[in-house]
């Protein structure tokens, strides 16, 4: 079979699955990417069943050497390619699985980056776009995702009962994340006061396209670390590490900040905890 047409079957069958947008779209470019590699490699069109193990080994050295992509960056690549060819094994496209011999390459797990409360107000405080600075306040109070936070309708969140229903979070799971005190008014008064007139479904709406994008977000908060003269750099996904950082400073439970996060696994929530040297002092003093 075609690697474009196999591409395009997988696809569609995502889309069955009721995948997010984000993991169908992310798909798709990594296998975009080999595809491209290969027909210049062989200068003609791919069939998957032609494709061997040394092909992708080729293709992951060039990711590294060429491209300069991180380990966790080429870990995906592979991850992409190993779903890619358990769905043609399952469909009786090919015979083999050129992936299985191939193994991830080791990744340091590091401290996440994060900023402080004091920071966050910071940063507030030199944002000029409402809208923004409101999203801004809402990750670092709720601890979303920018795309959960975007995709929000104005009936995933009820001020009345102090809740956010994320309906596609990451794998497409769904959780009920409670509203802040702290943040709670600043909703109520978006909602009643300042919304715009639209008809768009979107709690974060824009009059002219209905809603906000994460390149827009992202490009206003760096745009803000630029004017405040931070070297550090400051995401929509910062702020969520903030969010978890700041729980577990406040030693709430590990079970309760990977249930607000959203995270299927304990040892992914576990990467928020920062100890500095003056906490490691106070941890042994206490002996």
């Amino acid at each position: 079979m075609m690697f474009t047409e196999a591409r395009q079957k997988f696809e569609a069958g995502m889309i069955g699955q009721d995948r997010s947008h984000e993991t169908i779209t992310g798909y798709d470019k990594d296998l975009g990417m080999i595809q491209r590699f290969l027909e210049s490699k062989y200068n003609c069109q791919i069939y998957i069943e032609d494709v061997t193990t040394e092909d992708i080994e080729a293709y992951l050295l060039m990711l590294k050497e060429v491209k300069a992509y991180k380990p966790a960056s080429r870990n995906r690549h592979l991850n992409t390619l190993r779903s890619f060819y358990k769905f043609a094994m399952k469909k009786g496209w090919v015979r083999d699985n050129p992936t299985l011999p191939l193994e991830q390459v080791k990744t340091p797990r590091k401290e996440r980056q994060y900023i402080t409360e004091e920071e966050v107000y910071q940063l507030l405080d030199v944002v000029d776009h409402r809208l923004i600075q409101l999203v801004i306040r809402f990750l670092y109070f709720s601890g979303l995702r920018i795309s959960e936070c975007l995709h929000l309708t104005l009936d995933d969140v009820n001020l009345e009962k102090k809740t956010i229903h994320v309906r596609h979070g990451k794998g497409d799971k769904e959780r009920f994340v409670p509203i802040s005190n702290t943040l709670l008014p600043y909703l109520v008064d978006y909602k009643e006061n300042w919304r715009v007139d639209t008809e768009s479904i979107f709690f974060f709406a824009t009059k002219k396209t209905g809603r906000l994008s994460d390149v827009y977000v992202n490009r206003v908060l760096a745009d803000a670390t630029e004017l405040l003269g931070w070297k550090k750099k400051v995401t929509c996904h910062i702020l969520r590490h903030s969010f978890a950082s700041q729980l577990v400073n406040k030693n709430v439970n590990p079970v309760n900040i990977q249930k607000l996060l959203g995270h299927a696994d304990l040892k992914t929530t576990s990467i928020y905890v920062h100890a500095n040297q003056e906490q490691l002092a106070e941890a042994v003093n206490a002996m």
